[in-house]
C-alpha cells in the first residue's frame, strides 16, 4: 500500500530541507520543478534507489500517479518515501514557485 502525504506536509518539510524526488521525465522536470528536487524518472527508480539519501523522502510527479508507483518501489528498497498528493501541479496551485532547468 502506497504511503501518501499532503502538500501541507511537503511545504513544511521543504522549508527545512527535506529530500524531494521528482519522478517525471527529464524534459518535464527541466520545464519546472519543486526547488531542490532531484530528478529520477520513474523507470529508473528501481536501479537508482542507492542515490536517495536516508530519512523521509517526498516523491512528486505531475499530479500524483507516477509518484505512487515510485514510492512503492522506494519503500520496497527500504526508503522512507511518501507520495505527495497533487504533485507538482498542486505545488503550483498552492502558489509556490517552480525552478526550471536540468539541475535541482
Amino acid at each position: 500500500m502506497t504511503v501518501e502525504t499532503d502538500l501541507t506536509a511537503l511545504v513544511a518539510a521543504h522549508a527545512h530541507g527535506a529530500t524531494v524526488v521528482d519522478v517525471r521525465e527529464p524534459d518535464e522536470y527541466a520545464g519546472g520543478h519543486v526547488p531542490g528536487a532531484v530528478n529520477i524518472p520513474l523507470a529508473q527508480v528501481p536501479a537508482r534507489t542507492a542515490e536517495v539519501p536516508p530519512g523521509r523522502v517526498f516523491v512528486v510527479c505531475a499530479s500524483g500517479n507516477r509518484s505512487k508507483s515510485a514510492t512503492d518501489a522506494l519503500r520496497a528498497a527500504g526508503v522512507d518515501a511518501a507520495s505527495v498528493l497533487g504533485g507538482t501541479k498542486g505545488w503550483v496551485r498552492a502558489g509556490h514557485a517552480l525552478t526550471s532547468g536540468a539541475r535541482p
